[in-house]
């Protein structure tokens, strides 16, 4: 008697175990989604079409252009280069800004400070070897959103990609 009941209720317990997978998949769908996603499209158009201006002079300028070209992520069109305060203007369409510390010291972070508007990203890169950013050059950069200071060469592009994706939104 009880086991018929187990081989009558075995097909309607395949169909209901059957049921909870295929909404757990259809919910990690829609989790991919609505979290997944939009980050990788914000990360595609940013790839794509926002520019990089960068702010360094001579040799360091070809390197950080070329560092950001090769790697074939960022389309050269896209990258300003700005070696001058008189090219400042350069920039103002650019929606990421990468300083090359030694170069500007803290009279030119100041003056790309006040070009620089909320939602653009500011990525300083100061290598060890350039000295180092002085108290007065932090705080001010304390004082601004969506600002990253990275020392090391290798972190450099990690850190442009990330404020790619979470600066420039409007």
């Amino acid at each position: 008697m009880m086991w018929d009941f187990v081989q009558a209720a075995f097909p309607y317990l395949r169909l209901i175990l059957s049921l909870f997978v295929v909404a757990g998949v259809v919910y990690a769908g829609y989790l991919t989604v609505i979290g997944f996603l939009p980050a990788l499209w914000r990360l595609g158009n940013g790839l794509r079409h926002k520019k990089i201006a960068v702010f360094a002079s001579g040799d360091t300028l070809t390197s950080l252009v070329d560092l950001l070209g090769d790697t074939k992520l960022f389309t050269k069109k896209n990258i300003v280069a700005v070696s001058r305060l008189n090219d400042l203007g350069r920039a103002e369409n650019a929606q990421t800004y990468l300083v090359h510390w030694p170069d500007w010291g803290v009279d030119g972070l100041r003056r790309i400070l006040t070009l620089k508007k909320d939602q653009t990203a500011l990525v300083v890169y100061a290598p060890h070897a350039g000295g180092r950013v002085d108290n007065e050059a932090i705080d001010e950069l304390e004082r601004h959103r969506n600002v990253v200071l990275v020392n090391f060469r290798g972190r450099l592009l990690n850190d442009i990609i990330i404020s790619m994706i979470t600066a420039g939104h409007e």
